[in-house]
């Protein structure tokens, strides 16, 4: 969990997917996960295995590249979670969306939408 620790600190993410021997995603660890399964509970880092702590594959809940921002708001919102992993058709992670990606887009799209009110004013 270390390392998880270092990986995080060093690209500035609150959130790593993890993946088996065969290269497939086999789930997710965050920032909270930390929080919650080792430092509130007084283990050490050192000891632990990401796979200790990760939510499982069969537990996340996923994007697809053609999910709208309201969908994925919905899915974080109903179990309170702020990542998603982004998911192609063949089921290869090709990204993963945070809540603060989805605040940055709404908030792109009613500056837009502003700006063409204000344009005709």
């Amino acid at each position: 969990v270390f390392d998880m620790v270092e990986k995080m600190a060093a690209y500035d993410v609150g959130c790593l997917v993890t993946k088996d021997k065969e290269g497939k995603l086999s789930g997710v660890v965050s920032e909270r996960d930390y929080v919650t399964k080792v430092a509130l509970l007084g283990n050490s880092s050192k000891d632990m295995k990401v796979k200790q702590i990760s939510t499982k594959a069969a537990n996340l809940v996923m994007a697809r590249p053609y999910d709208t921002v309201d969908a994925c708001m919905d899915k974080m919102l109903s179990r309170d979670i702020r990542h998603l992993p982004l998911i192609d058709d063949m089921g290869e992670v090709v990204g993963i969306i945070s809540i603060k990606d989805l605040i940055k887009e709404c908030l792109d799209e009613k500056e837009h939408t502003l700006n063409q009110l204000a344009s005709f004013a």
